[in-house]
């Protein structure tokens, strides 16, 4: 919305102090679900269904300017100059887009953050479209100020540029000072927006319907994702919403030390005015400048993906339009958001499928992954997952390569793009929303660092969040991923810690104390007996080599001859040695304290179940010594040396 502007005194009309009147709107709840302004395809259809010339006429101003500009670009490279001639294409789409309104200049916006999508000639022009859009006049925006708070702007602010700073597709932007001395950014909504959009939104479901209805390959519901896409634009157009939305986005990610919200004063705000805390800042994209005030650039995109995550996976309340000037580098660092109007909701079942997906493809488990697009909605619960789950495995096993970490959310869109033709998928409207913010985002990151990956720097979040969030779901995701017939696969969990580590609101008593009250759980029984087994191995192969090494010893020391060491007493054993990377990690993580760990044991200690635990190893330790003495007696009376167990699993 807003980017770093220097604005001299002569830029700022300076108006009388006189008194205000306040607009009261703070006690306003976060959500109306039931109010008159928000999208209904119903009402919205009513309204258009009779007005047929309306629709013709607004059609053919769509498709006429698309029409020429497609069979100019076909000139071009038919003639051989589409190179040439790019540049120019390019302003002539920006005027399209422009001059079509709020939804088209939405379509520009996303397509100007995918530089490994848009040529370079178009990307510089489209991102003319975040905060370049002409103004309107400030005769309406000031009437509008007056009608939403009741007084002249004069009245309200002490300062107020004479002209707006940044015009975007919803409003513009003015640079103001209020009265107690706060600077402030005022937005003013652009006249006649709710009637364009509202019209455009009609035309766009009905071609979606048409395709839909006509065209077997597309089975995605796309009324709904028109629906879904139109709800959030609808929202945009209150700015009440919009500072709700602010304040709950605050509420809910403003503990991040490296993210700032700013503040809206709600006694100057309105439906089509907002008026909020003025951040002064960089846009990301800008990679120069942020460099220059010694900002490290790839790291404040890193923020940004965290942030990004835990707004999809921790509350599910997402900023659904992170383009690059509703991003800003601060001097201090941070992040700062701006532009609240399209947010989106993730329902908790949904929140936790997306886990436990990223969990599978990890794993490549692609039997659970085609389970997990069922509860995801993709596909509907009588659908036959047998021919899915070979054709989940040649998409991503081959494409998975090496690490997970290597994958970008656009290659793993791409690819499942194909295969969802094949098969039943549908793809639900509140997913189409993500993969909107989250490629966004990633062609962000891709422009400041084209070696940026958003999954590798997604995992230590998935980590921490395996490791010590109490859900069901989630711990049965832990138990698929560390467990399998042939044993516990302690790299993995090895894997995870070293991960979860990097995690900033990672410590050791959270992970000491989910990890403890999972194992005693009902839940927890079958890692009780995984670790029961563990333990009985690993405490016969420590007792066997102790009486091996006993035995050299005393051999050594009366003469006798000494027998080579067994190539399983030369190392650890494969348990151990897990164990003892596993407790180096414990100590590096933040939080670790030694004399914690009494408090742990002692607690280990009393629990009934860990009696329980001592007794079965008691016994297992007791059979293996019986069933060796009577090999050792009756079958095999001659020593051997035993084989060696497996270094790893």
């Amino acid at each position: 919305m807003l980017q770093e502007t220097v604005l001299s005194k002569t830029d700022i009309i300076t108006v009388p102090s006189q008194g205000i009147d306040t607009y009261e709107d703070t006690e306003l709840a976060y959500d109306e679900p039931n109010a008159d302004w928000r999208y209904n395809p119903e009402t919205n259809n009513a309204q258009y269904r009779k007005r047929p010339f309306l629709v013709v006429g607004r059609l053919i101003a769509i498709l006429f300017p698309f029409t020429r500009f497609a069979l100019g670009v076909w000139w071009d490279t038919f003639t051989g100059n589409s190179l040439l001639k790019q540049k120019t294409r390019a302003r002539q789409l920006i005027k399209i887009l422009t001059k079509l309104g709020p939804a088209y200049i939405k379509i520009g916006q996303a397509l100007s953050t995918r530089p490994d999508v848009v040529p370079p000639a178009y990307l510089e022009e489209l991102t003319t479209l975040q905060d370049k859009i002409p103004s309107f006049p400030n005769e309406v925006a000031f009437r509008f100020i007056e009608e939403e708070l009741g007084a002249r702007p004069e009245e309200i602010y002490a300062d107020l540029s004479p002209q707006p700073i940044a015009a975007a597709s919803l409003g513009q932007v003015y640079k103001g000072r209020l009265k107690t001395g706060e600077e402030v950014a005022v937005k003013v909504q652009r006249p006649g927006l709710n009637s364009r959009i509202s019209l455009d939104i009609y035309i766009m479901r009905l071609l979606a319907g048409f395709v839909q209805d006509n065209i077997k390959q597309v089975r995605s519901n796309l009324r709904a994702i028109i629906d879904e896409l139109a709800e959030r634009i609808f929202e945009e157009t209150n700015y009440n919403q919009e500072g709700r939305n602010a304040d709950k986005f605050k509420e809910f990610y403003g503990y991040m030390e490296e993210i700032y919200v700013p503040k809206i004063y709600w006694e100057y705000t309105g439906k089509r005015v907002l008026t909020m805390e003025w951040i002064d800042g960089t846009k990301l994209t800008d990679i120069e400048a942020v460099q220059a005030k010694g900002i490290d650039a790839t790291h404040i995109i890193e923020i940004g993906v965290e942030c990004s995550l835990r707004q999809l996976l921790e509350h599910g309340f997402f900023h659904a339009d992170p383009h690059p000037g509703n991003l800003l580098a601060m001097d201090n660092g941070k992040l700062a958001y701006l532009d609240f109007g399209m947010m989106s909701r993730i329902k908790p079942y949904q929140r936790y499928g997306l886990i436990e997906a990223v969990v599978h493809l990890v794993n490549r488990d692609f039997e659970a992954l085609s389970e997990d697009y069922v509860k995801l909605d993709f596909l509907t619960p009588d659908t036959d997952l047998r021919p899915i789950v070979p054709a989940l495995a040649n998409v991503f096993g081959n494409a998975l390569g090496a690490s997970v970490a290597e994958l970008n959310f656009k290659s793993i869109t791409d690819q499942m793009s194909a295969m969802m033709y094949e098969f039943p998928f549908t793809v639900p409207a509140y997913y189409a929303l993500i993969i909107r913010s989250m490629v966004t985002l990633e062609g962000i990151a891709i422009g400041v660092d084209p070696e940026f990956k958003v999954l590798s720097k997604a995992y230590p979040y998935i980590a921490k969040r395996l490791l010590t969030d109490p859900a069901p779901e989630l711990r049965a995701s832990l138990k698929d991923l560390l467990f399998k017939e042939e044993g516990f696969r302690w790299h993995r969990l090895e894997n995870l810690l070293n991960n979860a580590t990097d995690s900033r609101d990672y410590d050791f008593d959270s992970v000491v104390d989910q990890a403890l009250d999972y194992l005693y759980s009902d839940r927890g029984a079958f890692i009780r007996d995984r670790i029961t087994e563990e333990l009985i191995s690993a405490i016969d192969s420590i007792g066997r080599r102790t009486i091996f090494n006993i035995s050299t010893t005393f051999r050594q020391r009366v003469g006798l001859a000494v027998q080579e060491t067994p190539v399983e007493y030369r190392q650890d054993s494969y348990t151990m040695t897990h164990l003892k990377n596993i407790v180096g990690i414990l100590q590096q993580t933040p939080g670790f304290n030694p004399t914690r760990l009494i408090s742990v044991v002692a607690k280990i200690i009393t629990k009934p179940e860990t009696q329980k635990i001592g007794q079965r190893v008691a016994e297992g330790l007791a059979q293996k010594l019986a069933a060796r003495l009577i090999r050792s007696l009756l079958v095999d009376p001659q020593p051997q040396t035993l084989k060696a167990l497996p270094a790893a699993r």
